[in-house]
């Protein structure tokens, strides 16, 4: 495979829950990811008052700055510009990425979802995307009526010479055929948040395990 992006590297993609990481636990639920060695943060709250959701994302970039890991914002490149997040993810009906890319300046991270389709993939990497994201891989609470993508997807999209995000239901239990069918970023809801932080870390950990063992370009260590 093909060498990542210069501003992502393979392994757990964290993404934030309204449910799992309300406002009292956010903080703590996410440091614990990253002891667990997360790789990439992202921030998505749908239930949030604007002012609740700009405090928790300040924060937030706080925590992932100090441990050297960038922070996306769902689908708000005008958050993600005011709190200076690393960048933001996109669905494909949450605007152009061209204005997202304006907006927040050649070197921040902008994800595109692709769902399970390759040809919006194509589209998402001539519209400037620094990695596409495929899912929803197996049943999903965060995502239950998105449309059910293959693991050749990934395979298939190795070609685009992007980073590859997979997403949908991931455990560590069925983890490694995305992997090893070319998978570089694990995005993680509720397999990773709920419970303690000691719980967060170790599950982290495991993602993390997964990726030492089966991702040739993994080089975190705890």
């Amino acid at each position: 495979m093909g060498t990542l992006s210069q501003k992502l590297q393979p392994g757990l993609y964290a993404i934030t829950d309204n449910r799992l990481t309300p406002p009292e636990t956010l903080l703590d639920s996410v440091e614990a990811a990253l002891r667990g060695g997360a790789v990439l943060v992202q921030y998505r709250d749908k239930g949030s008052s604007s002012a609740e959701r700009l405090r928790q994302a300040t924060d937030l970039n706080s925590l992932c700055r100090n441990a050297g890991v960038p922070l996306l914002i769902n689908d708000d490149p005008q958050l993600a510009h005011r709190v200076g997040a690393a960048g933001v993810h996109m669905g494909q009906d949450d605007g152009a990425p061209d204005e997202a890319r304006r907006l927040l300046g050649p070197e921040a991270i902008i994800g595109i979802t692709c769902h399970h389709r390759l040809e919006l993939a194509r589209a998402a990497k001539s519209a400037g995307a620094d990695y596409l994201a495929f899912g929803r891989f197996y049943n999903s609470g965060t995502k239950p009526g998105a449309p059910v993508a293959e693991a050749t997807v990934l395979t298939e999209a190795k070609t685009l010479a992007l980073p590859i995000t997979a997403i949908g239901g991931i455990t560590a239990d069925n983890a490694e055929p995305l992997i090893l069918a070319g998978a570089d970023l694990l995005a993680v809801v509720g397999s990773l948040f709920g419970g303690t932080p000691t719980e967060i870390e170790t599950r982290a950990k495991q993602f993390c395990q997964l990726f030492a063992r089966h991702h040739p370009l993994y080089t975190h260590s705890d």
